[in-house]
Formats: structure tokens, sequence, C-alpha cells
């Protein structure tokens, strides 16, 4: 059975997640991402791979999991 794809989410709100709560991968989580756990029991790389995906987030290099581009 096929999975249901999640909706493609806004930019700036998930710039917005990733700054407050990106130790905790809930961005991740929202844009489909399976390894959104890994954040989570490492509190985002202790901050350094929440600041990478802030990063690439915000430069557009960071899409949804299946490859559609974040809503602007």
């Amino acid at each position: 059975m096929a999975e249901e794809q999640k909706p493609v989410q806004k930019k700036m709100m998930m710039v917005l997640i990733c700054w407050f709560a990106g130790t905790l991968g809930i961005h991740r989580l929202m844009m489909g991402y399976s390894n959104w756990w890994l954040m989570l029991i490492t509190a985002g790389g202790c901050g350094i791979w929440t600041l990478y995906d802030l990063i690439m987030i915000f430069t557009d290099k960071m899409p949804m999991a299946d490859g559609r581009p974040l809503e602007k």
C-alpha cells in the first residue's frame, strides 16, 4: 500500500519551527523525513544538525522528503 504524501509545508513556517524546536526534529517530521527521531535522541546533534537544517531550509536546499520544494 502506498504511503500517504505529506502536504507541502511553507518555507517560513519550517524556518520558525526549526529555529524554536529544531533539536526535537519536528521540522523533519513535518517534512516527511524518516530520520527525524535521530535529532530527538541527540538533541539536534547538540545544535549542529539544527543549524545545518536551518541554513538548508532558508537557502531552499532542503525540500520535502519526496523531493517537492517547500511553498514560498
